[in-house]
This record gives structure tokens, C-alpha cells and sequence, in this order.
């Protein structure tokens, strides 16, 4: 391993004391217990995060922790990543590669070296960055290599008051960028002034880089879902919707939110009103106990009552937390739709955005990222909610 600089001194940059860490690692190794695995290979990002501590934007790169139900685990970190990696992690055992390395052979000679290799071992088969060469190796060189899916996104479902105090700084910083984007929102300014006055006050506030872009567009435009910035240039009788997050310590809160500019036309007022009922009755429907597709239920028995069941085909929240690009959400993990067993309990945290849409024309929708209480829910940002016209 490199030598290093006296100025660097391990976990110097952590977002958690060590001690958290140890407890989420305690948490995973009982579930690798109870799913029968003596060895997880963890690649996703998050899942090594959330676990470690380690955040980089070079994660295209092959990284990995090695997490035994007995002993220390071992991290497999590309050679310009590791002063990085001690920046940000309290593990003591890391193996680097070099970049003329093959990372498979690499970990594969280290899960050798440490005698595991003929073990139980299992992989993160859910994450965005195990390429299935990388998979398909590692099951040539070791035999079969079980489905860890889930085990650790499981633990991070439940928020602990440590990561609920990140979110909340994440919300103060979405906060600064969408009222920024609104006091932007006139005509003749284009979809990118708003973009960049969204950015520049979230990240005055705080925020680091987002999992994802900011979803803004106007006009019929606004009328596509996803569709994002592209220079346009707003004029009178226009729409604007405006979705973004804004990030602490990796962790996400997000908000949604619509403009016009003049007087909207009514079926957009219909249609705005619409969201914001629906956007209430699944935050009222959210109580710990309750099954996840009760506030999908919720959101969805507005939707049809106003008589837009056809303008609504997707679930009505999920889960957000640890995120690194391409997504600022924690869906995989967690979705306020119908089919979602999973019970609700305090410390759960989801973005709720309900929008409605003529395509090619406009949308209009309204969102809160909110935690699980005691008791039932509490929102985390400030905005008022209500159709803004500018």
C-alpha cells in the first residue's frame, strides 16, 4: 500500500463517527448470517457507503468490500482512489490495484489470500456497477456465487437520527435551489437561467453534487416527462416544472414544483388541484404499521375521482437516502405502490411527487420529501405548495 503523507489521517472526511459504521456492519452481518452467507462482495456504491463510508466520483472504476460474518473486512481500491478511500473510511485492511491490473484476478487472489474462497460467498447482484463479464468472472474463478440482493439495502430502509440529520440539511439546501428556480421563472428568461439560479443557491446553501440533474423544463416541452433543460426560452401564457435535489453527505432530499406564467388555462388548475389533494391523502395514509401501497392507494383514490386515472401510471413515491448517480432516489429499495407489503416504520424517508400531465402541452405536479415519526410523517421542507404564477 502507498505510504501515507503525514497531513492525512484516517476517516479525516467520514460522514459518520466510526462507531456508526461498526453498528451497520454488526446490523449486515447478521442478515449474511441469517441468508446462510459466510462472505458478501459488496460493489454498489451506495451499499459501500453506507457501510464504509467511502464516496468517490471515480467509482466507474472497479471497487469492492469484502465482508466476512467472522473477522475484518477487506476493501479492493484502485490505486488513485486509496488516499481517497482512507479520507473517507475507518478500515484498516485495503488491497490496491494498479491500473494495468485486472480487478477480478486482483480480488479474486486477495479472497485466496485470506482463505474465503471456499465459503459461501455472496454479491450485490442489484447494484448499477456489476458489469455481467464481472459477475460471470468471479463465478468461473470461485464456483457459484450466491444472490446477496437486498441484505443490505434492507438496513438502509430505516434511517437512524444520524442520517435523518443529513436529510434534513439536504432539504434546507432544496429548499435554497427551488426558490431560487421560482424567483427565476419570467419571461424571456430560458430554461437554463433557471436551472443555473436552482444550482447556484443550492450549493451557496451547501449542497454537493446531486445524484441526478435537475429536471426543468417550460412550455409544451414541460409536457414530457423527464425532459430537462435545453435553452428555451419562456414566454407569457407558459408553464415551468421544476424538480431537483440537492445533497449531504451523499444523502438526498428532493422537491417538486410548478410555475405559470400568466393565468394558467383550466384544466391545468384542475389538474394542479388535483396534485395537491392527492400529494395530502398519501401523506395522511402514511403511519408506521401500514403497508407502503396504503398512501399509493391514497394519492391514487384522488387521481380517479378527479378523472385522471389515465394521466397517472406510476407509483407515488420512493425511498430516498444514499445516492450517487444515475439516480438521486433510493427506489430499489422501497416504492409507495400498490403491491408494497412492506410495513412502514418510523425513521423511513420517501420523496412523494404526484404530477399530472397533458403530453407535449404541460405538466404540473407538487412534491414534499418527508419522514416516517412515531406517529406518522413529518415533512422536511419549507415551501409553500400551491401552482406559482409569476
Amino acid at each position: 500500500m502507498p505510504a501515507l503523507p503525514p497531513s492525512l489521517r484516517q476517516g479525516a472526511e467520514s460522514a459518520f463517527p466510526p462507531e456508526e459504521y461498526a453498528e451497520r456492519q454488526r446490523r449486515a452481518r447478521g442478515h449474511l448470517q441469517q441468508a446462510g452467507i459466510d462472505v458478501m462482495i459488496v460493489t454498489g456504491p451506495e451499499n459501500i457507503f453506507y457501510l464504509t463510508g467511502q464516496q468517490t466520483p471515480g467509482y466507474y472504476t472497479f471497487q469492492a468490500l469484502v465482508l466476512p460474518v467472522d473477522g475484518e473486512p477487506l476493501f479492493i481500491i484502485r490505486q488513485l482512489e486509496y488516499f481517497n478511500f482512507i479520507a473517507n473510511t475507518y478500515i484498516s485492511d485495503a488491497q490496491v490495484y494498479l491500473d494495468g491490473d485486472d480487478p477480478v484476478t486482483f480480488l479474486v487472489a486477495a479472497i485466496e489470500g485470506k482463505g474465503w474462497s471456499q465459503r459461501r460467498i455472496a454479491i450485490d447482484k442489484r447494484g448499477w456497477f456489476l458489469p455481467i463479464a464481472v459477475y460471470e468472472a468471479l463465478q468461473a474463478r470461485l464456483g457459484a456465487i450466491h444472490d446477496g440482493a437486498g441484505l443490505v439495502e434492507q438496513l438502509r430502509a430505516v434511517k437512524s437520527a444520524a442520517e435523518i440529520e443529513k436529510l434534513e440539511h439536504a432539504a434546507r439546501y432544496v429548499d435554497a435551489g427551488m426558490r431560487a428556480g421560482m424567483a427565476a421563472v419570467r419571461a424571456g428568461a430560458s430554461e437554463n437561467d433557471l436551472v443555473a439560479a436552482m444550482l447556484q443557491a443550492s450549493i451557496a446553501a451547501g449542497s454537493e453534487y446531486m445524484g441526478m440533474e435537475p429536471l426543468v423544463s417550460s412550455g409544451p416541452r414541460s409536457g414530457i416527462p423527464h425532459g430537462t433543460w435545453r435553452r428555451r426560452v419562456l414566454n407569457e401564457g407558459e408553464p415551468a416544472f421544476l424538480e431537483m435535489a440537492a445533497s449531504h453527505d451523499r444523502y438526498h432530499a428532493a422537491l417538486m414544483r410548478s410555475a405559470w406564467l400568466g393565468k394558467p388555462p383550466q384544466a391545468a388548475v384542475d389538474m394542479e388541484k388535483a396534485c395537491q389533494e392527492a400529494l395530502q391523502a398519501a401523506l395522511e395514509a402514511l403511519r408506521p404499521g401500514e403497508p407502503c401501497e396504503n398512501a399509493h392507494f391514497a394519492c391514487q383514490a384522488v387521481i380517479d375521482k378527479a378523472g385522471y386515472t389515465e394521466a397517472f401510471k406510476k407509483r407515488t413515491g420512493y425511498s430516498v437516502g444514499v445516492s450517487f448517480a444515475p439516480d438521486w432516489g433510493e427506489g430499489a429499495i422501497l416504492s409507495l405502490y400498490s403491491g408494497v407489503k412492506t410495513l412502514l416504520q418510523p425513521g423511513m424517508s420517501f420523496h412523494i411527487p404526484p404530477a399530472l400531465r397533458v403530453y407535449g402541452e404541460f405538466t404540473v405536479g407538487v412534491s414534499e420529501t418527508v419522514v416516517i415519526t412515531e406517529t406518522g410523517y413529518r415533512v422536511l421542507g419549507t415551501l409553500e405548495r400551491p401552482l406559482h404564477l409569476a
